[in-house]
């Protein structure tokens, strides 16, 4: 991936996603924002128990970053529900940070309206379709992988906006990694049909089950990119869930310019 530091704040950029001029990603890092311990300290959840105060502190840093462009949220609950913003509806759901829509998905064709999904070991897919142009940022943990949200937002963006899944390109971000991600009651939780994704100790390899359900839903393999970084492996840079227990969210962000 490629990391830049602009004026103190540091975010990844997919160099697949990176080449296009009509898109903005970025993986902001948990650097250079005003919560304290343990959020220290750019964390973009208000729902963690950090000072509300500095939430709204921080979210303004990636909103000026992006040069004071509507950062869209919604409210994350594992599933697989996806929204769709449209010029025609935007309006009905836009909401204050206390009456999120709720869904683990987002779907837009509007200009400077980039869609954050707050992370701290799940996954976001950036999905950006350049024929149509259409961005999707889709929040991915180990339910909504088994539960295959990845497809449902890719079979979305075709139903609603004409999307084709090989004109898709794809960007992994930074989360829990196949050498953290151990589930002791596996046989309860997960699905005997991704068993082949463990190794000898329970740990499974969901950035490989990612890469896999996107090529299963018509993206072509060379337009994804995963990261391949742990969240777990570096708490330096990232909050992790699973490393930190109470920690805060990175912001992952994607829109149409």
């Amino acid at each position: 991936m490629i990391l830049t530091n602009k004026g103190g704040i540091s975010f990844f950029q997919f160099p697949n996603l990176a080449r296009f001029s009509d898109v903005w990603h970025g993986i902001f890092t948990r650097k250079n924002g005003h919560s304290k311990k343990p959020y220290r300290s750019l964390n973009t959840s208000y729902s963690n128990g950090d000072d509300s105060r500095n939430v709204k502190l921080n979210r303004q840093v990636i909103s000026k970053f992006i040069d004071n462009n509507e950062l869209t949220f919604a409210r994350q609950v594992h599933g697989t529900k996806v929204l769709v913003f449209t010029k025609e509806n935007f309006h009905l759901k836009k909401t204050n940070s206390e009456n999120l829509p709720e869904g683990d998905a987002m779907i837009t064709d509007i200009r400077n309206r980039f869609l954050v999904v707050q992370v701290a070991d799940c996954q976001s897919v950036f999905l950006y379709d350049p024929n149509r142009q259409v961005v999707a940022n889709v929040h991915s943990g180990w339910r909504g992988s088994i539960n295959n949200i990845i497809d449902r937002t890719i079979r979305v963006m075709a139903m609603e906006f004409g999307s084709s899944p090989e004109n898709i390109i794809a960007g992994i971000s930074p989360s829990l990694g196949p050498c953290c991600a151990e589930f002791v009651n596996y046989k309860k939780e997960i699905p005997q049909n991704f068993w082949e994704y463990k190794d000898d100790l329970n740990r499974f390899d969901f950035w490989a089950i990612s890469c896999k359900q996107l090529c299963d839903s018509g993206v072509l393999e060379e337009n994804i990119f995963s990261s391949k970084m742990c969240t777990r492996c570096n708490t330096d840079l990232f909050f992790s869930y699973r490393g930190e227990g109470t920690t805060g969210r990175f912001a992952a962000v994607i829109g149409l310019k």
